[in-house]
C-alpha cells in the first residue's frame, strides 16, 4: 500500500486539524502523541499495554541507542525492529542527531558527519547522513528522519545559521541515499526532513522554505524544547507552520507538557513525542485532566480515592493514590510502572479528545479551558 495523508477536518478558529496517515503498518489518526521506545522498549510498558490500554498507533525507536545495543546485525537477523520487539503497528525512528547533540563533550562535527564516543564504553563511532539512513532502513522504521544538527539553546546567530546550513546540506545527502536504497523488509518507508534555525525567526523561515521545497512525505520541526521559554517555542512553531505545506503532516519533535501539546495543535502541529510522561512518571509526577500530582507528597498518604477517576487505563481506577504513594515510598518498581501507564494513557487520550473537539467544532474553547487546568498543581 502506498502511504497516504488526508486532512479530514480543519478547525475554523485556529490552525488545528484532524488528519489520517496510512502506512503498511496501519492507520495513525492525528493529532497523535507517540510514546518514546528508546531502546526497543517504552520503559516499563508491555507492548500489550501500549495496544490495549494506552492505544498507541505508533511508537518511537532511537537510532543512536539501537545502533549501539542490540546492534544492527541482531535487528536485521530478527527481521527488523517490529519483529524483534513484537510490535505490528507503526514505528518512527529519530536519526540520532539529538543524541549526538546531547553528547557535546564526546563528539566532533564535520562536513562529513559526526564522530562520537559511545556513552557505554567510550568506543568511537561515526554517523553520516548516508549511514543514518542506512541504519534506519535496517531498523525498519515506517517513518525515517533526516540526520540533522540540533543547535544548543541559547546559541549565537552565526552558530545557528551555520548549523542550519549544515543540516540543509546533510538533508540533500539524506534524500539522495533514501532514494537510492530500497526498504529491507517488504514494506514502504517514508522520510521526513527537519526544520532548524534555533529561535531566530529569519532562520526558521529560511529553513522551512528549504525543507518545503524538497516535497517529502512529511516535515518535522527540531531544535525546540531544548531550554527555550514556551513563548519562544510557540512563536517559532507558528512561524514554521505558516510556511510548511498545509497538505503534509507536521511533526514537532520532543515536545512536551500536556499544555504544550494543545497550544501547538492550535498552531497546526499533527505529531508529537516526548519522554516526559514516562520519565516524570518514574519520578512520581502524574498528569491528569485536573492538573499535576506529585504522588510522593504526604497529602496523598490517606487518600484512598482512585489515581484518576477520569482516567482511561485500567490502573487509574484499580489503585488508590495512597497505595501508589506507598509504592514510591518503598521504591517498588510497580509504582513507576503504574505511573508510566497512567501518564501515557493520559497523553494519548488527551490528543484523541483534541481530535474529537476539532471534528465537533469546539476545539479552541475546550483547549483554553484545558490549558488552565493542566497547569494546576494539585
Amino acid at each position: 500500500m502506498k502511504p497516504s495523508f488526508k486532512i479530514e477536518c480543519s478547525d475554523k478558529l485556529s490552525n488545528a486539524r484532524a488528519c489520517t496517515i496510512k502506512t503498511d503498518h496501519g492507520t495513525i489518526k492525528t493529532p497523535v502523541f507517540m510514546p518514546v521506545g528508546t531502546q526497543g522498549s517504552v520503559k516499563g510498558i508491555h507492548q500489550k499495554e501500549l495496544k490495549n490500554e494506552i492505544k498507541s498507533d505508533i511508537i518511537l525507536g532511537n537510532t543512536y541507542h539501537l545502533y549501539l545495543r542490540p546492534g544492527i546485525e541482531i535487528i536485521e537477523k530478527a527481521g527488523g525492529l517490529h519483529k524483534f520487539i513484537n510490535w505490528d503497528r507503526n514505528i518512527l525512528t529519530d536519526s540520532g542527531g539529538y543524541q549526538v547533540y546531547s553528547l557535546s563533550a564526546k563528539r566532533k562535527i564535520s562536513e562529513e558527519g559526526v564522530e562520537f564516543k559511545s556513552h557505554i564504553d567510550g568506543s568511537k563511532h561515526f554517523f553520516s547522513p548516508e549511514n543514518a539512513i542506512d541504519i534506519q532502513r535496517s531498523i525498519g522504521a515506517d517513518i525515517i528522519m533526516a540526520f540533522d544538527e540540533c543547535p544548543p539553546y541559547p546559541c549565537d546567530y552565526s552558530y545557528a545559521k551555520n548549523s542550519m546550513h549544515l543540516t540543509h546540506r546533510w538533508l540533500d545527502r539524506c534524500i539522495k541515499r533514501f532514494i537510492e536504497t530500497p526498504p529491507k523488509y517488504g514494506y514502504n518507508q517514508i522520510f521526513f526532513p527537519i526544520v532548524q534555525g534555533s529561535t531566530y525567526t529569519d532562520l526558521r523561515q529560511e529553513s522551512a522554505e528549504f525543507i518545503s521545497s524538497k516535497n517529502c512525505f512529511g516535515n518535522a520541526i527540531g531544535g525546540l524544547s531544548v531550554g527555550e521559554p514556551h513563548d519562544e517555542m510557540y512563536e517559532m512553531t507558528e512561524t514554521v507552520c505558516d510556511i510548511l505545506p498545509f497538505e503534509k503532516p507536521r511533526y514537532l519533535m520532543g515536545v512536551g507538557t500536556p499544555a504544550n501539546l494543545l497550544e501547538n495543535i492550535a498552531l497546526g502541529i499533527d505529531m508529537f513525542d516526548c519522554v516526559m510522561p514516562t520519565r516524570n512518571g518514574r519520578n512520581g509526577m502524574l498528569f491528569t485532566s485536573e492538573g499535576v500530582i506529585n504522588i510522593k507528597n504526604k497529602k496523598w498518604e490517606f487518600d484512598f480515592s482512585s489515581i484518576d477517576e477520569n482516567g482511561t487505563t485500567w490502573v487509574d481506577t484499580a489503585y488508590s493514590k495512597s497505595y501508589l504513594k506507598h509504592l514510591f515510598n518503598v521504591n517498588e518498581m510497580l509504582g513507576r510502572q503504574i505511573a508510566s501507564i497512567h501518564n501515557l494513557g493520559f497523553y494519548c487520550s488527551l490528543l484523541k479528545e483534541a481530535r474529537k473537539r476539532i471534528i465537533d467544532g469546539d476545539f479552541l474553547n475546550w483547549k483554553n479551558i484545558m490549558v488552565k487546568k493542566l497547569t494546576n498543581r494539585l
